[in-house]
């Protein structure tokens, strides 16, 4: 197979107003205020034990995507601040936290989104399933059939909630700075100057996408976890499915790891489901959210002093 003539590792994520974009060694993040003034900061990405297993394959895919979500979850907070309704007082909780962790706090408060994003996935696309499949069992006896029927319903829920959320107002937005963000990646893969115009031309979707990624988690546990079989309580089965998890993850990782690198017919097969996924987690952009998405990525190119970046 052919490797692609052009790639590059950066990748990055919407967020409320703004745009972060990821390198090897730094983090971007690039938010428009509402008084129009873009605000840049750049982080380190600093070296954890996350990093041991950055270069062994499945594994590197598990500890990948944790990084992903403290790292995304830390940016998509930052954006908000910046948008926070003064007028709202907080909580009695949020007040304790911060009392209580002083500094700290920040880091609470994403461990404790981390924990409610993960039980949300656990309830609806593990246990939830399980019981469906369990109800089933009434009418059906192959255990195949069984495990193909709970996969159905779990990918029907995983694309049930994302055109639902593509409908909302403020979800919208962020979709709209997805797509930019995507584009900008494009446009600088293609060796063309980073512009609004420019990338403006270039599609939405992209094969190293999380929607993508997410995608391919869901086809592989329904694959996987069919050679599971459909044994025991609904519990006992949905433990045995989170255990299996990481591996799932490890797997999807390499598939869009290879996918985002090289060219062949084979990859078009695998990527196309998910990019037409994107067509519902991506929307066209304004020049405005292009600029966002073009001042994050070049952050990133000038701090990391990228060889070939584009000014």
């Amino acid at each position: 197979m052919a490797k692609k003539s052009e790639y590059t590792s950066i990748g990055g994520q919407a967020l409320i107003e703004g745009i972060m974009m990821r390198g090897k060694n730094k983090i971007a993040i690039v938010v428009r205020k509402p008084d129009g003034e873009l605000e840049v900061k750049v982080d380190e990405i600093k070296e954890n034990f996350l990093t041991k297993f950055s270069k062994l394959p499945i594994l590197r895919g598990i500890f990948a995507f944790i990084a992903s979500m403290i790292i995304g979850i830390k940016a998509l907070n930052y954006s908000a601040e910046f948008y926070d309704d003064e007028s709202i007082e907080k909580g009695k909780f949020d007040l304790w936290v911060e009392k209580k962790f002083g500094d700290k706090a920040d880091g609470i408060f994403v461990a404790i989104s981390m924990i409610f994003a993960l039980a949300i996935t656990l309830l609806f696309f593990i246990i939830l399933p399980a019981f469906v499949s369990n109800g089933l069992s009434n009418f059906f006896e192959s255990k195949l059939l069984l495990s193909l029927l709970e996969g159905i319903f779990k990918f029907t829920l995983f694309l049930g909630y994302i055109f639902a959320i593509s409908k909302m107002k403020e979800v919208k937005r962020v979709f709209e700075y997805h797509g930019a963000e995507h584009k900008t990646i494009r446009c600088y893969e293609a060796k063309v100057e980073l512009t609004p115009e420019n990338a403006e031309k270039f599609s939405r979707l992209h094969p190293r996408c999380g929607t993508s990624f997410l995608l391919i988690v869901v086809v592989l546990s329904i694959v996987i976890f069919s050679f599971l079989g459909n044994f025991g309580a609904p519990l006992v089965r949905a433990g045995l499915k989170l255990i299996f998890m990481p591996l799932v993850a490890g797997l999807a990782y390499e598939v869009i790891r290879y996918a985002g690198k090289h060219d062949s017919i084979i990859v078009d097969i695998i990527s196309w489901p998910g990019m037409m996924m994107q067509k519902l987690t991506t929307a066209e952009p304004d020049l405005g959210q292009l600029e966002v998405a073009i001042v994050s990525l070049k952050a990133v190119l000038e701090e990391e002093k990228v060889e070939n970046a584009i000014n």
